[in-house]
């Protein structure tokens, strides 16, 4: 499963390393867009399998951040 983006930003910190066991709705990043910092959460209970992006990547809408099996 691929956790992604709702719209263009940048990545201004990951908060899960590869490994991590995480729960649907925790917060696994958060990225700036329209000058305002908002959470990434995580669609579902996993594990952090990779982790696609860095600190202070522009990403696009839609784009995956992580999978998590």
């Amino acid at each position: 499963m691929e956790v992604t983006v709702p719209m263009e930003g940048k990545i201004v910190a990951i908060k899960v390393n590869v490994g991590d066991k995480v729960s649907e709705d925790d917060e696994v990043a958060v990225m700036e867009a329209m000058k305002m910092e908002m959470p990434v959460v995580c669609p579902a209970d996993g594990v952090v399998k990779e982790i696609k992006v860095k600190v202070g990547d522009k990403v696009a809408a839609e784009q995956a951040l992580m999978i998590i099996e």
